[in-house]
């Protein structure tokens, strides 16, 4: 396969993943942003969302204060913020017309249509009458991608990027939420003072909410009921969200998806590229979230962020960049 069509097959795949995760984020912030908190926390939950993101300099930028209103016009509008929703959709779009004689019918069909049908939303007004609904439509076009993808492409190398970019982006952005929200929720919250275990009842009743939307932003409030089938737990949401490899939307499930698709293109068995996804997912299989939690979950996941930077800046090297001759 040509490096510049793997390239667009492998970055329209991370573009949608980026949308549904933006999607996921912003919802959370919304649902947990209408529970009773002050002022300063509520700013702080929105504050969270742009530095997952990394743009609050962006943000900041552009508006005076933090408030859901701009922040959500930032995150969701905004075409010259390139990790807004219009942006990614419109680069996943771009990306597919790209390489459209590699792609079924349905898969194109069903990138253009999501593309055209977003600006009719955005123009009309409806994500403005009902953000969690349009949340929930940017969430569901991004299943129905994958879908289409899974249930209609040949399984040959194309298939094979665009899941390789899929579940890079998503470890990648899991990584972000849970990072940005436990520290938010709790200043580093283990071990930290200021998490209140006092047991007081309006305590326990937000900070159920709060672990609950989080839970709900990756689609994992039935699967923790599931597998811990006991009260919310932050270490334990920690654990699912980092660890279980059964959980889709972890670090192990996601790791585990791109080494797979990635031993599928790869030439050479010894290369560094499956050296490195193979050792970053060994430390997930083997790895223990006490353990984790002891050396501090802020640095170990600062440190599997700039991993997964590392691990897809190698795969561009040696599969995506054109070569020179």
């Amino acid at each position: 396969m040509l490096s510049r069509t793997a390239d667009h097959l492998f970055w329209m795949s991370r573009y949608m993943e980026r949308a549904e995760n933006t999607a996921r984020m912003l919802n959370v912030s919304y649902e947990t942003s209408l529970l009773p908190q002050s002022a300063a926390a509520v700013e702080a939950g929105w504050e969270g969302i742009l530095s997952i993101s990394e743009l609050l300099p962006a943000y900041l930028a552009l508006y005076k204060n933090i408030t859901p209103r701009d922040v959500m016009a930032f995150m969701v509008k905004d075409v010259d913020n390139p990790s807004s929703i219009i942006s990614c959709l419109r680069a996943a779009r771009e990306n597919a017309r790209a390489v459209r004689g590699t792609l079924t019918t349905e898969v194109w069909e069903t990138q253009n249509q999501t593309w055209l049908e977003v600006n009719r939303m955005l123009k009309s007004g409806e994500f403005e009458r009902d953000p969690g609904q349009f949340f929930e439509w940017v969430k569901f076009r991004s299943h129905l991608s994958r879908g289409v993808t899974v249930g209609t492409m040949l399984m040959d190398e194309s298939l094979y990027f665009m899941r390789m970019g899929t579940f890079l982006e998503r470890a990648d952005n899991t990584a972000r939420l849970v990072d940005v929200k436990f520290h938010a929720m709790n200043n580093d919250f283990f071990g930290a003072p200021q998490y209140n275990t006092s047991g007081a009842e309006s305590t326990q009743e937000y900070d159920f909410y709060h672990w609950s939307a989080i839970l709900r932003s990756v689609s994992g409030f039935e699967v923790y009921r599931k597998v811990y089938r006991d009260v919310i737990r932050p270490e334990r949401v920690a654990e699912l969200l980092i660890l279980r490899p059964d959980m889709p939307r972890s670090l192990h499930a996601s790791l585990n998806e791109v080494l797979s698709n990635l031993k599928l293109v790869a030439h050479d068995p010894d290369s560094d590229t499956l050296r490195d996804a193979g050792r970053l997912l060994s430390e997930l299989a083997f790895g223990r979230i006490d353990e984790i939690l002891a050396t501090g979950l802020h640095a170990y996941l600062t440190q599997f962020l700039d991993r997964v930077n590392v691990l897809g800046g190698r795969i561009s090297r040696e599969f995506l960049m054109p070569s020179a001759a």
